[in-house]
């Protein structure tokens, strides 16, 4: 498949071999906080994504305490029963966020989504096939690997990801090429094993290490990718990265 690449590859999976014919269920686990613009449109293309072969899927969303409506909105969502919905009674942050939603999936491949419209969840079979075919136990989708699509923006956030791409790979001794995506996609019961302890962006590096010390066979496959600016939305920052930097530390 062209942009797929391995990252890492082990003797032996955290995983029988046997369980492949067993993956039956996705469960996409959505942190959310005002997202009130993009939301109901998310929602509408993870519904509509392509999914291979008769893989049902289950949405998880976990709204982190949102002040714009998105709260609102999603309360229509847990009425109708379409989606599980979470509340959280305070803002904790996107780790937060994925943690509540964590314990609650039941599929056997667990895959993370943004609720802005920067990740495009056209690109899930080529993130569910390496997983699917055997191949693998986690899936990176990349911005930066591939011929896909993607909005050009910001240098000094380039810039900054790479840098802590780099750290990141030489502590986990992966060779990734954009450690802090969005899209990650795990076996169930992997994702499940792991204790997630960072609350905001940290998330991205402790899974990153995480995975790779549990021996896990890692994936990564270009993906489009449609940058928001500031005053469109976007909510990393800076002290962000400073935090991505001490969390690849602390979990080295």
């Amino acid at each position: 498949m062209t942009g797929t690449r391995a990252v890492s590859q082990h003797e032996e999976s955290p995983i029988n071999p046997k369980q492949e014919a067993s993956i039956k269920s996705l469960s996409v686990v959505i942190p959310a906080f005002n997202e009130r613009t993009t939301i109901r449109e998310l929602i509408a293309r993870v519904r509509a994504a392509p999914l291979p072969g008769t893989l049902t899927e289950e949405i998880i969303i976990v709204d982190d305490f949102s002040t714009d409506g998105t709260r609102e909105i999603l309360q229509d969502y847990a009425r109708s029963g379409s989606c599980k919905v979470f509340f959280h009674d305070r803002n904790r942050g996107k780790g937060a966020a994925l943690r509540t939603a964590i314990a609650q999936t039941t599929g056997d491949i667990v895959l993370v989504q943004d609720a802005d419209l920067e990740y495009d969840p056209r690109d899930y079979p080529r993130l569910l096939e390496p997983i699917l075919e055997g191949k693998a136990d986690v899936v990176f989708g990349s911005r930066f690997a591939g011929g896909e699509s993607k909005r050009v923006l910001f240098f000094w956030h380039y810039v900054g990801n790479k840098v802590i791409t780099i750290l990141s790979d030489m502590f986990t001794n992966l060779n990734l090429t954009d450690m802090m995506t969005c899209y990650k996609v795990f076996r169930g019961e992997i994702i499940r094993k792991i204790q997630v302890e960072e609350n905001r962006f940290g998330f991205e590096p402790e899974i990153t290490a995480k995975v790779a010390r549990m021996g896990a066979r890692v994936f990564e496959v270009g993906i489009s990718y449609s940058g928001r600016t500031y005053a469109e939305g976007k909510k990393i920052t800076w002290k962000d990265g400073w935090r991505a930097l001490w969390t690849i530390l602390k979990y080295r």
